[in-house]
């Protein structure tokens, strides 16, 4: 009997998916839904699933859980002055060209080269053929249109990697207000992936901030209830700007609450996500100690048997210490992440 194809008709595309380090199986299992039109690699560097795909490129723009996805055109040149040749400089153009297509007209307006000796005389010359072929200006720090060289992963040659979104999908569009330390958007979502989201779920975000993870869990689908409170009405206004902008004000209430103190009914609550203060733009290690096992009291009170409380701490080993004290909270697993140099944990905890 004749082996079924690995892919559907088309011709597989390297397809480089960028996330934030520690969270590739999150990312990994939000990309299931592809189907047999990505083959993922097992492994990869930290942060990176490489994968060959057959589907629609725009499809990719979807997920949330990633930071940016980058379409991948391997050349086989021994150097990076051989691009500017006819041939080869054709295909780059027409490589960009595919990705400008995907989004309405003006949505890319400059050009950013990432490399290794990005200022030297011939990848200048690239830059600005680059730029005169496509009509872009050129950007001096960063750009619409971002683009990165670099050596073969694998074998010889050049790879070029054009991302395809103007900006990196963790970039979120309702986000129309911000706040010191808000949490990355990617990451916002993962968290909620981790809640492991059911449409009957009573949803309780603590010290909801600008409302990341609050909006994220309502992205992923419905909700019996859902709550976002925070004891700084600074921090409601950002959250419900935020909320409005992103239509779902009619799907969650914002509720000015002490988190140590919630006037909720034992119980009450089946999923509970938090972004904890670090102590390094917001609060700090002392308060933590008195605000920690606080928390971990009052959410084990609202929480149902079997609930899950899904937290960010950098505060490790203090969490831990309460952990090991409490019989209320199970550890489910635990995650390391890499965010801007920080490598706080994330804490899935379910209700005893």
């Amino acid at each position: 009997m004749a082996k079924r194809p690995i892919y559907p008709a088309g011709h597989p595309q390297r397809i480089e998916v960028i996330t934030t380090e520690g969270l590739e199986p999150v990312v990994r299992d939000e990309m299931r839904r592809f189907g047999r039109e990505a083959r993922l690699e097992r492994e990869g560097p930290a942060g990176v699933i490489p994968m060959d795909y057959v589907g629609e490129w725009k499809a990719l723009l979807t997920l949330r859980s990633a930071q940016s996805v980058y379409v991948v055109r391997n050349f086989a040149v021994p150097r990076p002055k051989a691009l500017l040749g006819d041939e080869h400089f054709r295909a780059m153009v027409a490589l960009i060209e595919r990705v400008r297509r995907m989004h309405p007209p003006g949505a890319f307006s400059s050009l950013f080269l990432s490399a290794a000796g990005a200022d030297s005389a011939v990848l200048t010359r690239l830059k600005a053929e680059l730029c005169r072929a496509t009509g872009l200006s050129l950007g001096t720090e960063d750009g619409d249109l971002l683009l990165r060289l670099r050596r073969a992963q694998s074998g010889e040659g050049w790879e070029l990697l054009v991302r395809l979104a103007p900006r990196p999908l963790a970039t979120r569009p309702w986000r129309v207000c911000n706040r010191e330390g808000a949490l990355n958007g990617a990451v916002a979502h993962a968290m909620a992936r981790l809640s492991l989201p059911d449409p009957t779920d009573r949803f309780l975000n603590i010290g909801c901030g600008s409302g990341s993870l609050l909006i994220e869990r309502l992205l992923i689908g419905p909700t019996r209830r859902a709550i976002g409170c925070d004891i700084d009405p600074a921090a409601l206004r950002c959250s419900k700007a935020n909320v409005e902008a992103a239509g779902l004000s009619e799907r969650c209430q914002l509720e000015l609450w002490d988190a140590c103190q919630l006037p909720l009914h034992n119980a009450s609550m089946d999923a509970i996500v938090a972004d904890l203060p670090f102590g390094h733009l917001v609060g700090s290690h002392r308060e933590n100690l008195e605000l920690y096992p606080a928390l971990l009291d009052e959410a084990a009170r609202v929480a149902r048997p079997g609930a899950h409380f899904v937290l960010l701490s950098h505060e490790v080993r203090l969490m831990e210490r309460l952990l090991a004290q409490r019989n209320t909270w199970n550890l489910h697993s635990l995650v390391r992440i890499n965010l801007g140099g920080l490598h706080p944990r994330i804490f899935v905890l379910e209700r005893s």
